[in-house]
């Protein structure tokens, strides 16, 4: 039987912080915003167009998840958004205060640039080599 990833949590402080990120910055869909039992939300989110894994964003519930928030790679680029149009995505992203620890770079698998989320977690936004 095949097999994906279709969801990965995200541990983040407020779930609409969270969500104006995600869906504003990024563009990003809302796939699911519910309400569930003790406050919580089933918060999912997936990159505009994607086909891939979607984030649930998971609002820290302890001191032990509030102490994941912006380290959930312990300090690595923990997650990739793949483009079709970097310059356009950058520029985009840009525009909509979205913080890039470097300048774009020509790598031989493609263009690349570090950006972080609110929270300090590090993503890629890559486009492949053709």
């Amino acid at each position: 039987m095949p097999q994906s990833i279709f969801l990965v949590a995200l541990v983040v402080d407020d779930y609409d912080r969270a969500k104006a990120f995600y869906c504003d910055a990024l563009g990003f869909d809302c796939l699911q915003d519910e309400v569930q039992p003790e406050g919580k939300r089933w918060v999912v989110v997936r990159p505009k167009g994607g086909e891939g894994a979607a984030l649930l964003l998971a609002q820290a519930a302890n001191d032990s998840q509030r102490a994941a928030i912006g380290n959930q790679a312990g300090g690595r680029v923990g997650f990739f958004l793949k483009t079709d149009d970097f310059a356009r995505d950058h520029a985009a992203m840009l525009a909509k205060g979205v913080t890039f620890r470097e300048e774009p770079r020509h790598e031989v698998y493609g263009t690349v640039a570090v950006f972080a989320d609110p929270y300090g977690n590090t993503w890629d936004l890559i486009q492949h080599s053709s």
